[in-house]
């Protein structure tokens, strides 16, 4: 599988490159923006996993680029950088997920696989998920509404995958961070909220307004009657 790592860090670099290919990944290794984006514009990869500091450009630019031209390719974001504020504005670009330093090599073998997962796992399904007229295609993790289609990054595919599966009932956060990301010890709170939201901006943007209705104190239900 293989992956591409933008790092300005040389020394860091090269420690992570060597461990990603000793777990069998094979690797593109590069040392700023510009080169991270002319890859991603012209090569094909399974992950993209960039640090934010960058010289020409920082990794929220690169992701940024990279959701404008409609890649769906999963990003995880390396940062130094401890304020939640930047770690959020990372999600809102189109990040799937973020690792903050220090860190040790299982820990980004573990978020790596983790990401890889829940982005691919829709590969292997063959159905359709329907509520009302909504169709959610489990192949293309592609929603279809009133002929006009929404392609979705692997987090926006897994939230409303479950959700759109339990329909009459409300999804707890806890279980909706479970589903996507192994375990919610490894993440705040706050990562599932900026995904939701980007999510309803995405949806608003088809004319699926409220589609995601908020259970305060418990979590998240599709509203059905938005969709008959």
């Amino acid at each position: 599988m293989r992956l591409l790592l933008a790092e300005d860090n040389r020394e860091l670099a090269h420690w992570l490159e060597k461990a990603l290919v000793q777990n069998g990944f094979a690797v593109d290794c590069v040392f700023d923006g510009l080169a991270a984006d002319h890859l991603l514009h012209s090569e094909t990869y399974a992950l993209a996993v960039l640090d934010i500091n960058m010289p020409g450009l920082d990794g929220l630019e690169v992701v940024q680029r990279l959701r404008k031209r409609g890649q769906t390719l999963p990003v995880l974001l390396l940062t130094a950088r401890s304020a939640v504020a930047d770690r959020v504005k990372g999600l809102n670009v189109g990040a799937d997920d973020y690792l903050a330093k220090p860190f040790g090599m299982e820990v980004v073998v573990a978020k790596i696989q983790a990401v890889l997962r829940r982005s691919y796992a829709f590969v292997s399904e063959k159905a359709l998920c329907c509520v009302g007229n909504v169709t959610l295609d489990l192949t293309e993790a592609v929603l279809h509404y009133k002929e006009k289609e929404l392609k979705l990054s692997g987090n926006e595919f897994g939230i409303l995958k479950i959700l759109m599966k339990n329909p009459k009932r409300p999804v707890s956060r806890e279980e909706l961070m479970r589903s996507l990301w192994e375990s919610e010890h490894f993440i705040d709170d706050n990562t599932l909220t900026v995904n939701v939201t980007r999510l309803r901006k995405k949806l608003e943007e088809i004319g699926l307004c409220e589609f995601i209705k908020t259970r305060k104190g418990i979590g998240y239900q599709i509203r059905e009657e938005q969709v008959r």
